[in-house]
């Protein structure tokens, strides 16, 4: 990315099975190699939240464009999910047709699947350490 549009952040659950192996799906798939990650946990996480107060309660992916601008977005559980998705682009514009759906509705199905996320994949003690070749990207790791 340039300075004027710094690479944009996914927050996640650092401790959570599948959120990790999403964020290894991402590595895998992201042909520009730009896109960071911290856990939403980490000093990163919690100045992004100091800026979006609204994110104090939220347990969801966070996707956060031009951080640290004064245009800085951020979009959260569904929304956040399709972020990425546009990010990636290639195959996985063809999931964007999602956004046909209500938010509403992409949201409590979010939601429901959040809710049983620790069953059906143990979660981590600790957030893993990255791989060495993309530790870079993992801000605060």
């Amino acid at each position: 990315m340039t300075e004027d549009h710094p690479a944009p952040v996914l927050l996640y659950d650092g401790v959570c099975g599948i959120c990790n192996r999403s964020v290894q799906t991402i590595l895998r798939h992201d042909r520009r190699g730009t896109l960071r990650f911290a856990a939403l946990d980490s000093d990163y996480a919690r100045a992004v939240i100091e800026r979006h107060p609204e994110l104090e309660a939220v347990d969801s992916v966070v996707f956060v464009e031009n951080p640290g601008r004064p245009d800085e977005r951020i979009s959260i559980r569904s929304a956040a999910v399709l972020q990425v998705l546009r990010y990636l682009g290639g195959p996985f514009r063809l999931l964007l047709a999602a956004r046909v759906l209500p938010a509403g509705l992409r949201d409590r199905l979010y939601d429901r699947f959040a809710a049983v996320r620790y069953r059906l994949v143990r979660p981590y003690d600790t957030c893993p350490v990255p791989a060495a070749d993309v530790r870079t990207r993992f801000l605060d790791a």
